[in-house]
């Protein structure tokens, strides 16, 4: 049994996910238990996070990731981590004018000031150890922007040039720090969206890959796999966009 363990490429790994319990998280969250890790699912939805915890054989901890002193002492308490995965997020659609300072305010902290928190947290153990993997999910909306979400890509471009920064002072140190930035991912959160935009709303993302699909939860899940294990070792510092194309050229 030890020996199987072995082959498993993030076996002896300890991972951290952030809006671990549904859609994008929980499919990062398994893949990562899959892959051998042992995963933290932390989330606002403690209920589902417990559920999928026992599911795949990990732990679930509540946390909200936009209050930074939580965030602190929940990973000192959890910790040190070996993989951290930034995946918790909010989207509010509106056109910029209609939006208030404290719509802003939220935005950024749950989008940005959460990775700034998370990142602060786990970094001083990374670099003691000679290794990390700091996984930031992003979105296309950071290179290309987004019509009725001006704020969340503006904090979704600020986690890119922070994951990049993050990248330049760490990279003798073992550690690699990178985005990904999904386009269009199948989650009962789009759905949602979808169910309210109809036919229109479905085909308007999908044009706008260049494969004409939306993406799936574990395409993402698989890439964010990739970049944890040993064989990305030498990428650091890079947008990685899952978004069948939709990027292409940014």
């Amino acid at each position: 049994m030890n020996r199987v363990a072995s082959t498993l490429p993030l076996a002896g790994r300890k991972a951290f996910v952030t809006g671990g319990a549904k859609g994008i998280g929980a499919a990062i969250a398994r893949r990562l238990a899959a892959d051998g890790a042992q995963v933290t699912i932390a989330d606002l939805d403690i209920a589902t996070a417990q559920t999928l915890a026992q599911e795949i054989a990990a732990s679930a901890v509540r946390l909200d990731v936009s209050d930074l002193a939580q965030v602190s002492a929940v990973m000192a308490q959890q910790g040190p981590f070996d993989i951290l995965v930034n995946n918790a997020g909010v989207d509010q659609h509106a056109f910029f004018t209609r939006t208030s300072p404290e719509d802003w305010r939220r935005l950024i902290a749950i989008n940005l000031e959460s990775v700034f928190a998370t990142t602060h947290a786990a970094l001083p153990a990374m670099q003691s150890a000679g290794f990390g993997r700091l996984i930031n999910i992003a979105s296309e909306a950071g290179r290309l922007g987004s019509r009725g979400g001006a704020v969340y890509a503006a904090a979704k471009g600020g986690v890119i040039a922070f994951t990049r920064s993050i990248a330049r002072e760490n990279g003798t140190k073992g550690i690699t720090a990178n985005v990904i930035a999904p386009g269009p991912i199948d989650t009962p959160l789009l759905r949602q969206a979808l169910d309210q935009g109809g036919d229109k709303l479905l085909h308007a993302m999908t044009d706008a890959t260049l494969v004409g699909r939306l993406g799936t939860p574990e395409e993402v899940a698989a890439t964010v796999a990739f970049l944890a294990s040993a064989e990305a070792g030498f990428i650091t510092g890079e947008v990685i966009g899952v978004s069948g194309g939709m990027g292409c050229g940014a």
